[in-house]
């Protein structure tokens, strides 16, 4: 199967403290893969080197991360299409100070979509594949600020999605959401599988266990483990993987 993301020995440091030690994992296209561990691990940390963002902290990266075989870190390469393209759900949902409907339809605009007739379009499609258009069509001027928890996570994915990136990255999208609209995400998410790559961070093992097709454990800014999630939860290859899924430690 295509491996849409490659990691190749990659080490990320925040001055001299080493963060991220030597990681080298490949994820597959069309699939969700799940990082998981306890807090401190390097999860999320690993998460954003995917596209950039952690270069907001100041961090240094060695080794590669291709995209598409393409080194996202090389110097040329476009950070505004490379974020477009690997999208970026946060834990706590952030919608703008705007309509529902302008928040989907803000990144079309900003990348030139300006006929009425085709936003429509793609905020519709975009807030019926992230399972919130029935909720809100008849409100779409209502601020996205008003929706509830749940309701704000979905818009968030709507709004990556309005601009048709290859991958969604998503760091614990539901640790803040009560258990239906969690739910309502993971469904969704899902769904989104045929169509996108999702790489999510999740505490949740049964989350991890339910929604995802392969499973990468870390610990200490290590990868432990990546194998299927089947495998993983039912015969783990490291023993410090099975002492962690059955709850010794962490």
């Amino acid at each position: 199967m295509e491996k849409i993301l490659k990691c190749k020995n990659v080490v990320l440091k925040y001055g001299t403290k080493e963060a991220l030690h030597g990681i080298n994992m490949e994820i597959e296209q069309d699939k969700i893969t799940a990082l998981i561990g306890p807090s401190g691990c390097g999860k999320s940390t690993l998460l954003k080197c995917f596209n950039r963002m952690h270069l907001d902290d100041n961090a240094t990266v060695e080794g590669q991360i291709l995209f598409n075989d393409q080194d996202i870190y090389d110097p040329k390469e476009d950070m505004v299409e490379l974020r477009r393209q690997i999208g970026m759900v946060f834990q706590q949902p952030v919608p703008f100070p705007l309509s529902v409907y302008d928040n989907v339809a803000y990144g079309p605009r900003i990348g030139g979509v300006k006929d009425k007739e085709q936003l429509d379009q793609i905020v519709e499609e975009s807030l019926k594949q992230a399972a919130l258009w029935d909720e809100v069509k008849d409100d779409l001027k209502k601020s996205g600020l008003g929706l509830s928890g749940g309701q704000q996570q979905r818009l968030c994915i709507a709004r990556t999605l309005a601009v048709k990136p290859q991958v969604i990255l998503l760091d614990e999208p539901t640790s803040a959401l009560d258990p239906i609209s969690s739910g309502l995400i993971e469904e969704t998410l899902m769904k989104l599988k045929d169509e996108y790559t999702i790489v999510i961070v999740t505490h949740n093992m049964q989350q991890a266990a339910r929604i995802s097709d392969y499973t990468a454990f870390m610990l200490n800014g290590s990868l432990i483990e990546f194998n299927s999630t089947k495998q993983m939860f039912e015969k783990p290859d490291n023993q410090l993987t099975d002492d962690y899924l059955n709850g010794r430690f962490g």
